[in-house]
């Protein structure tokens, strides 16, 4: 991507501290004042009051507003006058779990730990749909057929089998079921997340759930799943080993975030999919990979009612099956975990019931 130098226009979305309860430091090389960006102004003014309630006497502290000087990464959002980096005025890193909360109440949409030494905030494009997306690929993302063949997301239909995961972390294929959220045209942020020796990237929402493995062993049967808003770099995703055709752990090296048009999201009886030859969960919102799957029983129950049942055909057909949409079993689901579970156990970038 190429760096947004050019100020027309831009010039007007920025703003330069400081501002009341918000410290404005100054840029990377030390020689610029923060330029903030505007449309991140009434979020941070917000945010602001928040660290002033929370801790009294404390200010808000931004250390990275809009870059023009090239010290981030070329997907970086602060080129696009769309992120802030943050800290509280007195530095205090044991703040900073709280500090991200309030992030997220005040209204940034995305909110990450990309260094110890700051918390990491962006706003979504203006042309993208509202925070809240729930866990999904995008649509060029690929997996892999029973018989070899790479397929994109998008395009997976009934009667297909993708690789997976057993709970052993041996690859097994699974049959696909159905999407359980699909958008064929909206523009949404993913992240990123990008390996080391060798290089694999996976792209997914926020509030998608990616199986980490401790550093301490190599056993896959310990793997644990997480928000991909949380993974970090350092931490070891699992991917496959191409030449040994099975899975193994490795080193995340970096994480990003991208646009892409189109997410989808899809359920394989086995509850995992391998996609872009990364091991993730189907399941998104809530950080339990195990109640969720549980949670999806009755479409399992029904997808191996309707194989056994339905001439293989009528499953293996190509017509248009699925309209864009959140699948009312997954809006139901949701909408009982606002009542049973604490708010805390659901993401905060999960789901919109108002989606079609």
């Amino acid at each position: 991507m190429q760096k947004t130098h050019i100020l027309s226009g831009l010039a007007r979305r920025l703003i330069c501290g400081p501002r009341a309860g918000v410290l404005c430091g100054y840029g990377t090389a030390g020689s610029a004042r923060i330029a903030v960006p505007m449309r991140c102004k009434d979020k941070l003014n917000s945010l602001a009051i928040s660290v002033m309630n929370q801790w009294p006497g404390v200010k808000l502290r931004v250390t990275e507003g809009w870059d023009e000087d090239g010290h981030h990464f070329e997907e970086s959002l602060h080129y696009e006058g769309r992120a802030v980096d943050i800290t509280t005025s007195d530095r205090d890193k044991s703040k900073y779990g709280t500090l991200s909360r309030l992030a997220v109440e005040a209204g940034f949409d995305w909110v990450y730990y990309e260094s110890k030494a700051h918390i990491h905030c962006s706003v979504k494009a203006e042309n993208s749909v509202a925070a809240k997306s729930g866990g999904c690929f995008p649509g060029s993302a690929s997996v892999t057929l029973r018989n070899g063949v790479r397929k994109e997301v998008k395009d997976l239909r009934p009667g297909d089998q993708v690789l997976s995961a057993d709970s052993a972390g041996n690859l097994v294929y699974s049959d696909f079921i159905m999407f359980v959220d699909q958008d064929s045209t909206t523009r949404r942020v993913f992240y990123v997340i990008e390996t080391t020796a060798p290089v694999r990237k996976i792209t997914l929402t926020a509030a998608h759930l990616l199986f980490l493995v401790n550093n301490s062993t190599d056993d896959l049967s310990a793997m644990t799943a997480t928000f991909a808003s949380k993974v970090k770099p350092g931490q070891r995703v699992i991917i496959v080993d191409d030449k040994h055709a099975q899975l193994k752990p490795v080193t995340v090296a970096r994480i990003y975030t991208k646009e892409h048009e189109g997410s989808f999201a899809p359920v394989t009886a086995q509850g995992t999919i391998v996609v872009n030859q990364v091991l993730a969960s189907c399941y998104a919102v809530i950080e339990n990979h195990n109640l969720a799957h549980w949670a999806f029983m009755p479409l399992r129950l029904g997808h191996h009612l309707s194989t056994a049942l339905l001439p293989k055909d009528h499953t293996n057909s190509n017509a248009t099956w699925q309209e864009d949409g959140i699948h009312w079993y997954s809006k139901l689901l949701y909408q009982m975990g606002t009542w049973l579970l604490d708010s805390h156990a659901l993401h905060p970038l999960g789901m919109s019931l108002n989606s079609s």
